[in-house]
């Protein structure tokens, strides 16, 4: 029988490091023991002179031993601490080295998560806190969004389902740092924001019409602190403020100095000083909504990475999230325009291909998600040119982001789609190139696969319906119906079914 187990969450972020200890139970539950804040200033260094200063490394090396301590008291063991850094550690340019001296001086694995990866850690948060509570979240278009100190989290969903993910560069410490040449915080913020925001939304409304979003979730400090003064209760885990409190709670603080937002609602000197810039961008955003009220999950992305390993492998969850990165395919390939039944064609023969040679290929569950998402936008570089279309696709795809997928994964993915069609991997192609060993021989294997289910509907037209796959010694034989024309598809074979063969030594042939 499991035991449970004890782990640590340290977060690195703009303005602190912040920690949670925590229970995991063997059903999957789990509970908060204890919980800490340091104020640490590095995202002021890191927005103005683009490296962590001496004096910080110091302070948070400091900080990170006095946590080791702590823990050790805890009697928690280094394979359950799990230290984690967001924006400011990503757009540190000494980040490696500061990663090094914490490992020597600490003994602590330090990892960076991605904006992505944020992203879907949020989510998870998101989803435990209001469980079924908001029927409307998962009924009607919702947007979920997390202003932090150095950028800003947004999700947009229909119905539940994934639309896009997107980290933007626009946290508090960098909006008050571009905008404290004017006199009077609150206007000259929203005179600012107004102007930025506005090619943001620009973006965003390719993807989801903003007039249309009935609910929007806010994570983070600023709303958290709103939720405490002009928010009900929805559930525990759970607060929601009416659209016109809200409005009126900000344009109220907006008059407030950084001291008197210390002093009125006892917060860190760090928090106060990016209340005004936060509840702004909250401000602007709903604005554009039409949604009646916020709801203010009291999670945050440490929540999130307790409920993945809670989780585990939890097959419904897992499939769940598996979901929402096609969702947001499809959506990144609908923005240009894509011809989705003739990618969601060739995605369903990758999957027959991908099922039926497990023992050939050795790829896993991941391998065959981001598989499937390479065949959704193989053909999305047609938006650009249809000649050369491959290599307009990984361009496309590797400058994109997909929700729950890291950017060493798109990477592979855009090699991925370059090689459906055309000349296989050379050294001469410096982006194949680039990959490591392990990444270029997943891009020949999912090359090689995409390309075979590519050319069995080379005339876009969706005509085999069903197949099966039979190994024999030198061949691999797919089987289907042939009461029509199969004529293009065997020139399709006969293109593109080298690669394959010579990957896996198999020549495919009709049976």
């Amino acid at each position: 029988m499991k035991s449970t187990t004890l782990t640590a969450i340290l977060e690195i972020g703009s303005t602190g490091i912040r920690l949670h200890v925590a229970e995991i139970y063997p059903d999957g539950q789990w509970q908060v023991l204890d919980r800490a804040v340091r104020p640490v200033g590095l995202g002021r260094d890191v927005f103005t002179s683009g490296v962590l200063s001496h004096e910080s490394v110091l302070e948070c090396l400091t900080v990170l031993q006095n946590y080791r301590e702590l823990l050790e008291g805890w009697g928690i063991v280094d394979n359950n601490i799990h230290v984690i850094a967001t924006s400011a550690l990503r757009a540190a340019r000494n980040r490696d080295v500061f990663i090094d001296r914490v490992r020597q001086e600490t003994g602590f694995n330090l990892s960076i998560v991605e904006g992505i990866e944020e992203n879907r850690l949020m989510y998870l948060a998101v989803r435990f806190a209001l469980k079924q509570d908001l029927p409307l979240f998962w009924r009607a278009n919702s947007m979920i969004i997390e202003v932090g100190g150095g950028s800003t989290e947004i999700m947009l969903l229909r119905r539940g389902q994934m639309v896009a993910a997107h980290s933007l560069k626009m946290g508090t410490i960098i909006i008050d740092q571009r905008s404290r040449y004017g006199i009077g915080a609150g206007i000259v913020y929203e005179r600012f924001l107004n102007e930025n925001i506005r090619n943001t939304l620009d973006m965003l409304n390719l993807e989801m019409d903003f007039a249309h979003v009935r609910t929007v979730v806010a994570a983070g400090t600023d709303a958290r602190l709103a939720a405490d003064q002009a928010g009900k209760e929805l559930n525990a885990n759970c607060r929601i403020i009416e659209r016109k409190d809200f409005f009126k709670f900000t344009e109220k603080v907006c008059s407030y100095s950084i001291e008197k937002c210390i002093h009125e609602f006892g917060s860190s000197y760090a928090d106060a000083e990016g209340l005004i810039p936060g509840l702004l961008v909250l401000k602007l955003f709903l604005e554009r909504t039409g949604a009646a009220n916020i709801a203010v999950p009291y999670v945050t992305i440490r929540d999130g990475y307790l409920v993945d390993l809670a989780s585990g492998v939890d097959s419904m969850l897992q499939d769940e999230f598996f979901y929402q990165i096609i969702a947001s395919a499809v959506n990144l390939g609908k923005k240009f325009h894509f011809d989705e039944a003739h990618g969601r064609y060739v995605a369903s023969h990758c999957m027959t291909l991908f099922d039926a040679l497990v023992k050939e290929h050795g790829m896993n569950r991941r391998h065959r998600i981001m598989l499937e998402v390479a065949a959704i936008l193989h053909d999305i570089g047609t938006y650009i040119k249809t000649s050369g279309h491959q290599k307009h696709g990984q361009y496309l795809i590797a400058n994109s982001e997909i929700f729950g997928l890291h950017n060493d994964e798109l990477n592979i993915i855009a090699n991925v789609v370059s090689y459906h069609r055309g000349e296989p991997p050379s050294q001469s192609d410096i982006e194949y190139v680039k990959l490591q060993r392990e990444e270029r021989v997943l891009v020949l294997k999912m090359a090689s696969i995409l390309r075979v289910a590519d050319a069995l509907d080379r005339g876009h037209s969706q005509q085999i319906k069903n197949i099966t796959v039979e190994r024999r010694r030198e061949t691999i034989v797919l089987h289907m119906d042939k009461t029509y024309d199969l004529s293009l598809e065997l020139m399709g074979i006969e293109e593109k079914g080298g690669m394959f063969q010579d990957v896996f030594g198999y020549k495919v042939i009709f049976g």
